[in-house]
């Protein structure tokens, strides 16, 4: 059996949480990727990372019924999650598959290949797009969202000084994550990366991307992303922070989830 990649078991024990966010932030921002990459009737396509299938679904449903679409994830919970969707929309053009992106090796080219807000969890990211980019027929296309300037940091700041507050040294173990984000989070820096990477025709839009926050989501959102991995174990200091909080942002508070949206074509 292959080793279980060391993010599944978090994506797994938040994959509810994750899909109470799809409605006002994942939902909407899978179609606009899909719009983006132009996912047209008979083509194949690949959603590398797909989660609960915000982008498996509309690029299915774009595709059409005579398509190849490959929904590939690490998470079991959040396959489970689209598998379920798809059976709901009787989709039977797509195919869900528990592997690590960067081992999938697919029986065919795609004409799209996708990938939501994880291209920067790849533990090579530049390695990671060639990758990607291999696995499209020439003049196929690549289509990325990624985290804006500015994005999520108030949020994810907030939360990280209610967890430092509670003492000890905090790792965070997605630093390096982190640092992929930073690298590719304005539209200048993305465009250049990807064109260094012998890509063509690279675009890269910045969207606005205000997400209203009730407590019940602002946590649901800490506990169905990779910011769970800096909550304190011990019950009483993890009440403490989710108390403190949830206190600090307020009965409403509107989250920048402000994206980019790139993308190019494989020469």
């Amino acid at each position: 059996m292959p080793e279980q990649h060391p993010l599944a078991p978090t994506f797994d024990s938040g994959a509810a949480d994750f899909e109470r966010l799809a409605p006002s932030l994942w939902n909407p921002m899978g179609n606009a990727l899909v719009a983006a990459a132009d996912v047209r009737l008979g083509d194949n396509v690949l959603d590398a990372c797909c989660g609960g299938g915000a982008i498996t679904i509309p690029a299915a449903q774009s595709a059409g019924p005579d398509a190849i679409v490959d929904g590939v994830d690490i998470s079991a919970d959040l396959l489970a999650v689209a598998g379920s969707k798809a059976e709901t929309l009787s989709l039977e053009n797509v195919a869900f598959h528990q592997a690590d992106v960067m081992d999938w090796q697919p029986g065919t080219q795609y004409d799209a290949v996708l990938c939501g807000y994880a291209v920067f969890f790849l533990p090579d990211m530049d390695a990671g797009v060639r990758h990607l980019a291999s696995l499209l027929r020439s003049s196929g296309r690549l289509a990325l969202s990624t985290w804006a300037d500015g994005s999520l940091t108030e949020f994810s700041s907030t939360l990280f000084r209610h967890c430092a507050a509670e003492g000890g040294e905090i790792e965070v173990p997605t630093a390096a994550a982190r640092e992929n984000m930073l690298r590719i989070n304005t539209p200048e820096k993305a465009t250049a990366w990807l064109e260094a990477l012998g890509l063509e025709q690279v675009k890269a839009v910045h969207t606005p991307v205000p997400v209203q926050l009730s407590p019940e989501l602002a946590w649901s959102l800490v506990l169905g992303s990779a910011l769970r991995l800096l909550l304190p174990r011990d019950a009483e200091a993890l009440r403490r922070v989710r108390d403190g909080f949830l206190a600090e942002l307020g009965p409403e508070y509107t989250l920048n989830a402000d994206t980019l949206i790139v993308t190019a074509q494989k020469p």
